[in-house]
């Protein structure tokens, strides 16, 4: 018997394979600072293991004092394929939460909830996520189009004017940071209102029961009775950015290959034709991509992505004021499943990515376009502003099985977890551990790979019960060597 959550078609679309959200989080820190691993973890990791479920999710707290053991038998239990345990890094999360108002007793008993976001348990308010979607590429499209959003021909904001009149990249950039303000004004609206219903409807007082401070305010979570009251909203197409800005920035002002009028006919046909397969080729192998240790493109990522966080600080909850520490909003790449369907609604981009086609996913690189190793993906994604995306750094890796067929290769992974983590400061990682072979033919004969476990998102679910779009955006991501 399984417990699973029936959803609305649209939901289920944005959290493909039913997950629950349960996140059993193992590892980290006493709040002396001293390491928190002892026999239960061990335990805890070897049920996990040997059962192989896809719930509850389990995550595992790093820092650089981890008990050598411990981590050697994490990376054992991620070689038996089935996406689990993902790490969060101390060293970025603690100091993360401190700055933010969290005292740092509270910040040393952190704990994943949810997928990868992070939060305090028994203090902090009624979620930790947002419940809008931020479709990165859907707003930078309308930034080229003078507001116009190409898929429902509405203007939603007006906009800087067309690309073609612009004369610098610097006006591309002005354009993105207006509409990107103007929308992500708009998620908080809508934050908003929905709170303000279920604040009326659904007061969740067994819930409030459990929080600190409800009972001593005598207010629901809803109401401002938590200690701490923090939301990330989630952002979707982040490599797609990235890599869009920086085939417009090299290939059309600087080197000339590609004109502006020539650029924008082409994602309006979507690449048509064999004019437009070969604008499409320039864009794909000609300009930097995210993911391969480029400044180039890393910064102009990091820059574009300062624009939404930035705006993030006007805002607050509605609980502000109202009693819990924090009441604001920050940044969060956790974006479940939803690179899929929020795909299916962008017309073609700037980085060669076809009309109608899964945006990237999480934090991680366009499928195939990280091209120097699993290295150069840790650097770029260490180059974001990740000590201000609390609402989580998702990175999924995928790794043949052969990459950790003994002991050496084993060990490689493990001294790479480390440089990202302590020296790096990365936020966030979690393994795929198959085969494109084996995903291909679970695909084409599903009633032979029934109990076959794949990480999505920030969880694991059963790879035959998910859609076919959601089944190639996994077949799809590069697989990496150590």
């Amino acid at each position: 018997m399984s417990i699973n959550k029936i959803r609305s078609w649209s939901h289920t679309r944005y959290s493909a394979g039913g997950p629950l959200y349960q996140n059993v989080t193992i590892g980290g820190q006493t709040t002396d600072g001293k390491d928190a691993v002892n026999d239960l973890s061990f335990l805890i990791l070897d049920s996990v293991g040997r059962m192989k479920l896809t719930q509850p999710n389990l995550s595992v707290r790093f820092h650089k004092n981890i008990d050598p053991l411990f981590l050697d038998e994490c990376v054992n239990v991620i070689g038996k394929g089935f996406g689990m345990p993902a790490f969060n890094n101390d060293e970025i999360v603690i100091p993360s939460l401190i700055g933010i108002g969290v005292t740092k007793e509270d910040a040393y008993n952190y704990s994943a909830i949810g997928c990868i976001e992070i939060a305090v348990p028994g203090k902090w308010g009624y979620r930790c996520t947002g419940m809008s979607f931020l479709n990165f590429m859907r707003v930078f499209l309308a930034a080229m189009n003078n507001g116009l959003d190409t898929m429902t021909g509405k203007t939603f904001f007006p906009g800087k004017g067309d690309f073609a009149d612009f004369k610098n990249f610097d006006e591309l950039m002005a354009a993105w940071k207006q509409q990107v303000q103007l929308f992500t004004k708009a998620t908080v609206e809508i934050d908003t209102a929905v709170d303000l219903a279920l604040e009326e409807l659904v007061p969740d007082i067994l819930c409030s029961a459990f929080v600190d401070d409800c009972i001593a305010r005598g207010k629901t979570i809803k109401e401002g009775g938590s200690v701490y009251d923090f939301i990330s909203g989630l952002q979707v197409g982040i490599a797609n950015l990235g890599n869009s800005l920086a085939a417009i920035k090299k290939l059309v002002f600087e080197d000339g290959v590609i004109s502006k009028e020539v650029l924008m006919q082409n994602l309006k046909n979507n690449f048509e034709g064999r004019d437009g397969e070969k604008t499409r080729q320039i864009l794909l192998n000609y300009a930097p991509k995210f993911g391969n240790d480029d400044d180039y493109i890393d910064n102009l990522l990091a820059d574009a992505y300062m624009c939404y966080i930035d705006e993030l600080k006007h805002y607050h909850t509605t609980r502000f004021g109202r009693g819990p520490i924090g009441c604001a909003y920050y940044a969060g790449t956790s974006s479940i499943s939803s690179n899929v369907p929020s795909g299916s609604v962008v017309p073609a981009t700037p980085d060669g990515r076809k009309a109608f086609t899964p945006v990237a996913e999480g934090c991680s690189p366009t499928s195939g376009t990280d091209t120097l190793g699993p290295t150069a993906v840790f650097k770029s994604v260490s180059k974001l502003p990740t000590d201000k995306i609390l609402g989580g750094v998702l990175l999924n890796q995928k790794l043949a099985p052969s990459a950790l067929a003994n002991e050496t290769q084993k060990q490689k992974l493990i001294s790479i977890i480390r440089t990202f983590f302590a020296t790096l400061k990365g936020w966030h990682v979690q393994y795929n551990i198959v085969s494109r072979d084996t995903l291909l033919a679970a695909k084409k004969n599903p009633e032979n790979y029934r109990d076959l476990v794949v990480r999505v998102a920030g969880y694991s679910a059963f790879f035959t019960t998910l859609s076919p779009d959601t089944q190639d955006d996994i077949i799809a991501r590069t697989e990496q060597t150590l």
